[in-house]
């Protein structure tokens, strides 16, 4: 039991179930806009989001620590290592315009983990800033860069979606701000520090229904799609009216980032 909950625990620390989270939310994006399967991308996608959140959260550690670091640290470090290579030669794979606004978030990455400029911090300290840079970078990773890779048109629709792409990550994020309350730096301003647990779940809910209501501005609606979208806030709004700092650390590592995962293959079911 033990061997099998350190194999469950490098999948999530190694940041492999988020980048199946954003995977899944980029072949959505190919189901819903008719896009053919762009495998590239797809893989591209995964092991570039393994590489940028393993960055942001053991870049530091591992600069401080050094050759002290842990074993599933080190294992972390070879597999991150690894994804990149791997992200490397996919890069080529992909279209020109796709390669450039890829640059792009590479380079908010890079921000958000690097301070730029002397006695400056990283943008992950600027006050308030953080979910903003993240829900923008989901949806421009998972929902922009398909379309641009398949040469799509940006019509209204996608617009829509990408709305409603931003309002469910930002509400997903602060599930995880509810639940990292006590481990936060008050510095950091995280929405439930400023305003409070409780009037962070209101907004939250708030933002799902929005999400939902914003369906019906979809051009070509389809019921099927709206109930799939209504059980997806549901239980969004299920798993953030529960969240508290005293939930296990997988009830948003596992759980909430599941949400995507399971969305996309309802999706496939459905359609």
């Amino acid at each position: 039991m033990k061997f099998f909950k350190q194999i469950f625990d490098f999948y999530i620390n190694s940041s492999i179930h988020v980048g199946l989270s954003c995977f899944a939310l980029l072949r959505m994006t190919e189901q819903l806009f008719h896009i053919s399967y762009q495998a590239a991308l797809g893989y591209f996608v995964f092991f570039g989001t393994v590489v940028a959140y393993n960055f942001v959260k053991y870049g530091q550690l591992v600069q401080k620590q050094g050759q002290a670091i842990g074993f599933q640290l080190k294992m972390i470090v070879g597999f991150s290592a690894l994804s990149l290579l791997i992200c490397g030669y996919l890069f080529f794979a992909l279209a020109y315009n796709t390669q450039m606004v890829s640059v792009l978030f590479l380079a908010l990455t890079l921000l958000y983990t690097l301070p730029f400029f002397p006695n400056q911090k990283n943008a992950r300290n600027w006050a308030g800033i953080k979910i903003y840079v993240v829900a923008l970078c989901w949806v421009g990773v998972t929902l922009f860069l398909p379309i641009l890779n398949s040469e799509g048109i940006f019509s209204d629709g996608l617009y829509v979606t990408a709305i409603q792409r931003f309002l469910l990550i930002f509400v997903l994020i602060l599930i995880f701000e509810i639940i990292d309350l006590k481990l936060d730096d008050p510095h950091l301003k995280t929405v439930p520090q400023q305003i409070g647990v409780q009037r962070t779940k209101q907004i939250g809910v708030v933002l799902m229904v929005l999400f939902v209501l914003l369906e019906f501005l979809t051009p070509d609606f389809q019921l099927k799609f709206f109930l799939l979208k209504l059980a997806l806030a549901l239980t969004t709004i299920l798993f953030l009216v529960n969240a508290n700092e005293n939930r296990s650390r997988y009830y948003a590592s596992f759980w909430v980032e599941s949400i995507p995962i399971f969305w996309w293959l309802f999706l496939m079911i459905f359609s």
